[in-house]
């Protein structure tokens, strides 16, 4: 699967959902191919924006969509790694803010 092929099947998933991908279109396409990159490492498509631990059980919360992204889209408009943001968020209504790492420490 190309980084084309997984954009389309996860725009399609996720925005029934209520999640979009970021309007940085450029952003939005390193992320997934980050995500893909990390699937050929791991075998898993972890969060590209933080660190595996190469152990799917050990990273299940970071696996994309992570354990976070509810929460952080519903509180701030995008997920920690801007890659899913809210409809809101994308139009400009909500502020582009840090988003604070919410994955508890003894899990990194």
């Amino acid at each position: 699967m190309n980084v084309e092929e997984l954009h389309e099947r996860l725009r399609a998933i996720n925005e029934a959902k209520g999640y979009y991908f970021n309007r940085d279109h450029d952003l939005t396409m390193r992320l997934l191919a980050a995500l893909l990159k990390n699937r050929e490492r791991y075998g898993y498509m972890c969060c590209p924006c933080r660190l595996a631990k190469e152990d799917a059980r050990a990273d299940r919360d970071i696996i994309c969509p992570c354990r976070y992204r509810e929460p952080d889209v519903r509180e701030f408009g995008s997920c920690y790694c801007k890659l899913y943001v809210s409809r809101e968020w994308n139009e400009g209504l909500l502020p582009d803010v840090p988003v604070p790492e919410r994955r508890p420490e003894e899990l990194c």
